[in-house]
């Protein structure tokens, strides 16, 4: 009998914590490894997936590599197959914590927060750390970003042949409302 309440209790307590995070599976990433003058390299995922605790700041995403769309088919086959080997390596997922925050302090206005955590891509994870900028929305919150990363930082490489068309620095940017 001891065990069973034991039991009810951690699953409330289970559902208490649970109910604190927030989530947005249709929040979206966009990169662009554009060279000037060259054709745009740029593609948008539009579902990816965010979890947000507001009482820790812990923030973490999840994007499947194939939900990347480019204006040109053949870009995206050749990002698949011969840039990111999505068969090999499918998501990029992002862990990390909204440095001093606190859901009480924020306004309908954007605030810059620090970010720190840690990016998987294409089978390495690296630290990285970047400004966001978040609000209050009506239904819950917003938060946006931008950062730059180095393809060869996660042994992505460019062939030679197309090395003066990519950029090896990469943008991403990112969207997401947490309900």
């Amino acid at each position: 009998m001891k065990k069973m309440i034991l039991l009810v209790m951690l699953n409330v307590i289970h559902l208490g914590f649970a109910q604190q995070k927030m989530i947005d599976k249709s929040g979206t990433i966009t990169f662009e490894a554009s060279v000037p003058t060259f054709e745009e390299v740029r593609a948008v995922n539009k579902s990816v997936t965010f979890v947000f605790n507001p009482k820790t700041g812990e923030i973490a995403s999840l994007a499947l590599m194939k939900g990347f769309r480019f204006k040109i088919a053949l870009m995206e086959e050749h990002f698949n197959e011969n840039y990111m080997e999505t068969d090999d390596y499918p998501k990029a997922i992002f862990k990390g914590k909204i440095e001093g925050f606190d859901a009480n302090q924020l306004t309908t206005n954007f605030k810059d927060y620090p970010i720190k955590g840690n990016l998987e891509l294409h089978g390495k994870s690296n630290a990285i750390a970047f400004i966001a900028k978040i609000r209050r929305t009506p239904n819950g919150i917003q938060i946006v970003s931008s950062f730059s990363v180095n393809a060869s930082d996660f042994n992505i490489a460019i062939p030679s042949l197309v090395k003066s068309k990519i950029a090896n620095t990469v943008t991403i940017q990112s969207t997401t409302f947490l309900k």
